[in-house]
Order: structure tokens, then sequence, then C-alpha cells
């Protein structure tokens, strides 16, 4: 029996060749996998219908078998006598008993293994899972989300029901846990334990929870905290292989630093926290909380005189010929730096179109790195980009050129148009879109970038704003929309001011699309200033 057809098998074992591992950075290649999932759900289904059809057959058998010989053991030779019994008696023996075996013996296991053996080899990957789960870890520090809203699927904006187990939680506790952040094992470790004590049906114990947790309390400095749950755990498991050591580890060294009268941090300077949520440990970003807020619409910067020096126009590039019947709405942002919003830049039918181009190209999106010059994936951006060349669509040719009618910037040293497309929790931190590198080669020839042009091809339910910490602007995604800033001034010199931030997707799936323009062919454009600053 097959479950699936040689043509969808080849089809998606060439659609997953180009796109193994890392889903989770791509929510757009991540709808393939729900589609292989509902192959398999129906390929397992084929499966189920199969096994109860062949033990109905045998089922079937059995009954007749057993009315036969209940009556045949009763009187064997007055049985024997009809030679019609004789006959079926052989010929059962002979026969049919050898067809029972052939039916037993039949596997209605081996399409359904073939077809979840073909597929497995694409499923996603522990690099997956671990970044989906530290995703979700992202979201709840950003949008300041506590694991039981999460664990109930409680989100801003979304559209279906979603919830995690006990074991989901615990799951996540162990991932972080094995990355060594011992803050968010805790929270997790509590979700997974609080939903045990709540009586849900789990496989997970509370004494394999509480191992993690007391340790990780202990990793956080909470020493009579770590000694409390580890009394606990002995009282569930007495015969715990690391409980009794650890007990003894952690109250030895309390005895010890209060016998020699030490001040000691761990033990009588208790960490701190809030609402009994340890406080989040400081990492590598200095503007964290300032980024983070403008994630969360906070802190935003727009006072009543900023407001009302910033403007809308229709704007047709200097009476470029395309624009003048047609003129591009154009809306400030923000006024310094000045940043502009344009509508309409991107029909619904270009969006699709450039998203089925963008789709078999995408590819874990890379950043310079700033010691080696080598472009390498990192953590703090989770996304797929491709690059689409004009030769792949006339409708690629028609949105370069609207981009380089609206800006009046020639496009020449421009890049090619990237398309973006974030993941699970799908972010970029605060970064320069200009190189800091003068030595870059690529600088030699057409220069820096001078200008971004970012244009939203979706709608976003819950976050990924568009953020400037330096100043504290937000700008939101509006499908169809684009916004254009400058990253340099008319010096040449990098404007710093424009250190911006992919803020994290919490709900939907977020697709841009970006234009960089070089410095090379905009000498008459936009001329140098009278000052460094201009």
């Amino acid at each position: 029996m097959r479950y699936l057809t040689s043509s969808f098998i080849l089809m998606s074992v060439f659609c997953w060749f180009k796109t193994k591992a890392e889903f989770f950075t791509s929510i757009g290649q991540m709808t393939d996998l729900i589609f292989t999932e509902k192959d398999l759900v129906n390929s397992l289904k084929e499966y189920i219908k199969a096994e109860e059809s062949k033990m109905s057959k045998i089922k079937r058998w059995a009954e007749k078998l057993e009315a036969l010989t209940s009556t045949s053991t009763s009187d064997p030779e007055g049985y024997l006598g009809h030679p019609v019994n004789a006959y079926k008696l052989v010929k059962r023996m002979n026969t049919d008993w050898q067809e029972l075996e052939r039916i037993v013996l039949q596997d209605p296991a081996d399409g359904f293994i073939n077809n979840l053996t073909v597929q497995k080899q694409y499923f996603p990957s522990e690099e997956d899972e671990a970044g989906a789960a530290k995703a979700l870890m992202r979201l709840q520090d950003t949008y300041k989300l506590d694991p039981d809203s999460i664990s109930k699927g409680k989100l801003p904006g979304v559209k279906h029901s979603a919830f995690l187990t006990a074991e989901d939680c615990f799951d996540m506790g162990k991932i972080a846990y094995n990355d060594g952040d011992y803050y968010h094992t805790v929270l997790w470790m509590q979700q997974a334990l609080k939903q045990i004590d709540e009586g849900e049906d789990t496989d997970i114990s509370k004494s394999e929870v509480l191992d993690y947790l007391s340790y990780s309390v202990f990793q956080l400095g909470d020493l009579f905290r770590a000694i409390e749950l580890t009394r606990r755990l002995i009282a569930l498991d007495p015969t715990h292989e690391r409980a009794g050591g650890n007990l003894h580890y952690f109250e030895a060294l309390l005895e010890k630093e209060q016998r020699e009268g030490k001040v000691n941090k761990t033990a009588f300077e208790e960490p701190k926290t809030v609402s009994g949520i340890y406080e989040r440990p400081p990492d590598y970003l200095p503007e964290r909380e300032v980024y983070e807020a403008l994630c969360r619409g906070e802190g935003v910067k727009m006072t009543n005189r900023r407001q009302k020096r910033l403007h809308c126009r229709y704007q047709d590039g200097n009476r470029n010929p395309r624009l003048l019947l047609a003129p591009i709405k154009e809306e400030d942002e923000w006024d310094s730096p000045h940043i502009v919003r344009h509508y309409d830049v991107l029909s619904h039918e270009e969006i699709e179109t450039i998203k089925e181009l963008a789709k078999p190209k995408l590819a874990r999106a890379t950043v310079r790195d700033p010691k080696t010059g080598v472009l390498t994936v990192a953590h703090y951006r989770v996304s797929k980009s491709a690059w689409l060349e004009e030769e792949d669509s006339a409708v690629i040719v028609r949105v370069n050129q609207r981009i380089e009618d609206i800006t009046g910037l020639t496009a020449k040293t421009a890049e090619l148009l990237q398309i973006a497309n974030y993941g699970v929790g799908g972010q970029y931190e605060p970064h320069f879109d200009f190189s800091r590198r003068p030595f870059d080669s690529n600088l030699r020839t057409d220069g820096n970038r001078v200008a971004t042009y970012l244009a939203y091809m979706s709608d976003v339910p819950a976050g990924g704003a568009t953020v400037f910490p330096d100043f504290g602007a937000a700008i939101w995604p509006k499908k169809g929309t684009a916004v254009f800033w400058y990253n340099l001034f008319r010096s040449g010199e990098g404007d710093y001011r424009t250190r911006h931030a992919a803020c994290p997707v919490l709900v939907g799936s977020k697709w841009v699309a970006n234009k960089w323009f070089h410095e090379r062919g905009q000498e008459f454009i936009r001329p140098c200033g009278l000052t460094e600053v201009d």
C-alpha cells in the first residue's frame, strides 16, 4: 500500500533539500512543515485503517474456527464421519491456515514507515527545537510575558489557540539549563512544577523538575531556597543519587560561611526578585532596556513639539515623469534624523510574487564579523533572506525603478533587492546599516551605504517594530508601506543616531524588502554640505 505518491515525495525532497535546518528562522518556510505533518497524519490514519482491517479479518477467522472446533472436538470421529468435514479439515490445514499465516505476517506499517523515513531526514533538528525555545524566551523577556501567559497561549492578536504542557515547560527549562541560562531554567521549571501541582496529567515527575530547579536557584545565588527545594526533592525521592550530595554540600557551605562570619552574598544577600521572580542578569547589549521598552511601545520620545514638526504630503520625486500623475503619499515619521514613510509602494499582487520568488532562495541571514569581516550567522539576527535580481521577474524591475524614482537616488551602485522573512521570535538587534570598517574592499568601489529603503510586505499583529534606541523612535509595520532614511551625513560620515533594530515578532509572520543605496553616483544628487554633520 502506498501512502504518498512518488511525485509528492520528490517535490518535497527537492524543496527541503535547499531549506534543511534552521526552520525556526523563517515562518515562511516553516509553513512547509504544516503540510508535511498533515500528510503524515493522513498516512498514519491509512496505516491504522489497514491494521484494523487486518485485525478484523483475523478476528472473524478466529470466531468461525472457535465455533467449528467446539463442535468437532465434542465428537471427533462422528464429525469426521461426514466426508465433507474430513475434506474441509484437510483443506483448512493445508491451505487456509497458510493463508492466515500470510495475513498475520503482513505488516501494514511498511508504507507508513517508508513515508516517515523519507520525510524524517528533512525534519527540524535539535538546533531548530533549541532555537524555537530560545525564541519563546526572547519574546518572554522583550515583551515582559510571564511563563503562565505563554503556557496558556495568552498573547495579543492571536487567531489560533495554543498551550504548553508541563512536559513542554520542562523541556524549555532543560534547553535553558543546557545553555547555562539558569534564569530561564528557573522560570520554566517553576511553571512545569506549577502545572503538575495543579493536577495536570504528565509523565514528568516532580522530583525531575525539582532536581533542575534546586541546582539552578543555587547557581543564581539563592542558597536558602536551594536547600529548601533539595529537601523537598529528598522527601519525594529519598534514593535520588544527586540530591543527598547536593544537600550536604549546600548545608556545609552555609554552615562554613556562617561560622567564618563572612559577608556572603550567596546566603545573606539574597538575589533581587520582583514579585518572586529573580532579576534578569545583564547581558552584552548596553541599550537592552531602552531597545526592549521601545519594542513594547514604551519610552517613545514623540513629544507634542516634535509632532507639530511632522507633516504629510504628496511626493512626485522632484517632478519625476513616472510620479507626476500618481505621486506617492509621504508622511514624516521623525524629524531628526529625517525618517519618512511612503504609502502604497507595493501592491498585494507584487508582494505575493516577490515572496514566491524569494522562498526557494531563502537562507539564514548573516552579519559581518566586526573583527574579521567574514559573513557569519549570529544569534542576534534571526531571519532568512534572499537576494532578487531583475532577471528574476519584471516585477523586480518595476519595484527597483519605483524605489529609485521615489528616493531620487541612482540605483546603479545599489545592492540587489533583499527579501527577509523573520522566524519564531525573529529579530535583528541594534545595528548600523553603514559599515564602520573603512578598509572593506567593496567601499573602495561603491562607497558606503548612504541610505536605507525598508518596505513592509506584511502586517504584524504583535511585535516586529523597527526601533531607533538612540532617539527613541518606534515604527510599526504596515503592509505595502516603506520607510526611508539616510545612514550617512552629506560629508560621508556615519550618522550614529541611525542605529536601529527589528524587534522580535511576537505574533504573525514579518516579511520585508530592503534596498541599500551606496555613495557612488549620488555626488550630484546629494552633494556634500558645508560641515561634517550637514
